[in-house]
C-alpha cells in the first residue's frame, strides 16, 4: 500500500476503470458516485465509499473528478457539499480534474482552491473507453508543475502517455483541439464512406482501401465493430461529442478564430442529438449522413 490516499469522484464509463487502475496500483481510495452501484466493483477491491464529494476530499490527499460536463466539474468542486468544503483551509490537497472542461471553468475553480489551500490542475484524458480499461491513456495535465511532478506516479496508473503541457488550462486546451479533430474527421468519414457505398463499393472493402492509402486515419479504426455493423452502443456518448465540438467553438469566438468547419460539424451533432440519438455512441452521426444520402454504411455480410 502506498502513502498516498486517493479520491475518485464519478466512476462511469470512463472514470471506473481509471479509478481501477489506480487501486490496483495498492493505492488507498475512497470514491463517490451519484449511483452507488457504479462503484461495486471499486469497493470489492478494498476502496471506501464515501457520502459526498467533501467527504472525498476530507479523505484523500490527491482527488480526480471524471465528469460529464464543465458544469459537473464546477458543482462537484464548488459547491454545497463539494471537494473545497471537505479539503478545508491550508490542507495541501492537489485536485487533478481529468474531464473535457474549459479552461475558463478551470480557471475559476483554480481561484477558489488557491483561497482553500488546494491545488487544481486540469489533466483530461484521451484514448476512450479501452485505453482508460487499458491504463494507455494521453493525460494532458496543466498547472503547477511541481504538483504533477508529485503526483504522476498516480497519473501513470490512468495513462501511458501523461505528458505536461504547461500552465494552467494548457491540458484543458490541448484535449478541446484533439477532440475537434477528431470528431471533424467522424463527420468526414461518414460523407466519403456514404458516397463510395451508394457509388456501389462495400463498405468494408472502401475501408480496406483507405487504410492502406493516404486517408487512413485513427478515428475510423472502429467503424467495422461500429457503424459498418450498426453497434451504436456507447462508449463516448453523441451528447458529450456535441458538448465537445461547442467547446471548441465557443473558446473560438471568444478568441476570434473563424471557425467555419468547425460550426458546420457542430451542427451535424445537434442534428443528431435532435433525432434522439444523442445517448448513442458519437459514432451514430453517420446516420445524420446516411438519412440525407438515402443509403447506410454497411458491411453486405
Amino acid at each position: 500500500m502506498t502513502d498516498m490516499k486517493v479520491g475518485f469522484i464519478g466512476v462511469g464509463f470512463m472514470g471506473r476503470h481509471m479509478a481501477r487502475n489506480i487501486a490496483a496500483g495498492g493505492y488507498e481510495m475512497t470514491v463517490f458516485d451519484i449511483r452507488k452501484e457504479a462503484a461495486e466493483e471499486l469497493l470489492s477491491m478494498g476502496a471506501e465509499w464515501a457520502d459526498s464529494p467533501a467527504a472525498v476530499a476530507a479523505a484523500s490527499d490527491v482527488v480526480f473528478t471524471s465528469l460529464p460536463r464543465p458544469q459537473d466539474v464546477e458543482e462537484v468542486a464548488l459547491g454545497e457539499g463539494g471537494i473545497l468544503s471537505g479539503a478545508g483551509t491550508g490542507a495541501g490537497t492537489t485536485y487533478f480534474d481529468l474531464s473535457t472542461t474549459d479552461p475558463d471553468t478551470i480557471y475559476r475553480i483554480s481561484a477558489a482552491a488557491d483561497d482553500a489551500g488546494v491545488t487544481a490542475l486540469d489533466a483530461p484524458v484521451s484514448g476512450g473507453v479501452g485505453g482508460a480499461e487499458a491504463g494507455t491513456l494521453c493525460v494532458m495535465v496543466g498547472g503547477d508543475e511541481d504538483a504533477y511532478l508529485r503526483c504522476k506516479p498516480v497519473l501513470d496508473r490512468i495513462g501511458d502517455k501523461v505528458m505536461y503541457c504547461g500552465e494552467l488550462g494548457s491540458g484543458a486546451i490541448c484535449k478541446i483541439v484533439n477532440n475537434l479533430i477528431g470528431l471533424s474527421v467522424g463527420v468526414l468519414l461518414s460523407e466519403a464512406f456514404s458516397l463510395g457505398v451508394k457509388a456501389g463499393v462495400d463498405a468494408q472493402t472502401l475501408f480496406d482501401a483507405v487504410k492502406g492509402s493516404s486517408g487512413n486515419t485513427q478515428s475510423m479504426q472502429g467503424l467495422p465493430s461500429g457503424l459498418f455493423v450498426g453497434n451504436f452502443e456507447p462508449g463516448f456518448q453523441l451528447d458529450l461529442a456535441a458538448k465537445d465540438v461547442g467547446l471548441a467553438t465557443d473558446m473560438g469566438r471568444r478568441l476570434r478564430v473563424p471557425m467555419e468547419v468547425a460550426n458546420t460539424v457542430q451542427q451535424r451533432y445537434i442534428a443528431g442529438q435532435n433525432n434522439g440519438w444523442g445517448r448513442l455512441a458519437a459514432g451514430a452521426v453517420a446516420r445524420v449522413q446516411e438519412e440525407r444520402a438515402g443509403v447506410e454504411i454497411r458491411t453486405s455480410e
